[in-house]
């Protein structure tokens, strides 16, 4: 009888599997723990992403902080549009400037542009109430890039050795 029994016993686990035992005992059966497996590891993945993202905005944020003094102990002129007096900055669609001149002319302004837009350089003309008018080029939203872009273009012929780095706010 004994013998019956774990033959029985046997016989039920080989054609039911652990499933059925698990299922009668109330635990959780092999497809309910690949399903958990699942969702933890999805949960791990978004963890880990955010993580990742942390890191990136921390590192972009140290990287930022170094730009700045290294701004700041260069010997470029950094002016926000509102220190700049009679400065009209309305009609900007940008964060960051690089000003290649002022002109008390429009039409010397107009060929500085075009000087800059021949060498690949995108430039916008930004009037002041008095009636003069800056050249600014290479808008951007990142201090990054016009940093960049200032060190570049201060090695062209048309740059003057005064350019300097608007912040449109």
């Amino acid at each position: 009888m004994k013998k019956a029994l774990v033959a029985l016993a046997l016989a039920s686990l080989l054609l039911c599997g652990c499933d059925s035992f698990r299922r009668l005992a109330g635990k959780p059966t092999s497809a309910d723990i690949a399903a958990k497996k699942q969702l933890i590891e999805a949960e791990e993945t978004a963890h880990q992403a955010r993580l990742d993202s942390l890191r990136r905005v921390q590192k972009e944020e140290a990287d930022s902080l170094t730009l700045v003094d290294e701004i700041k102990s260069s010997n470029v002129m950094v002016l926000r549009s509102s220190a700049v007096k009679g400065l009209r900055a309305t009609g900007l669609d940008r964060h960051y400037y690089i000003i290649v001149g002022t002109f008390g002319s429009p039409d010397n302004a107009k060929l500085q542009a075009s000087k800059a837009e021949e060498k690949g350089y995108t430039a916008a003309l930004i009037p002041y109430y008095n009636g003069f008018t800056a050249v600014g080029i290479n808008g951007t939203d990142r201090l990054r890039d016009a940093w960049e872009t200032l060190h570049k273009v201060s090695q062209e012929p048309f740059c003057p050795k005064d350019a300097w780095l608007l912040i449109n706010e």
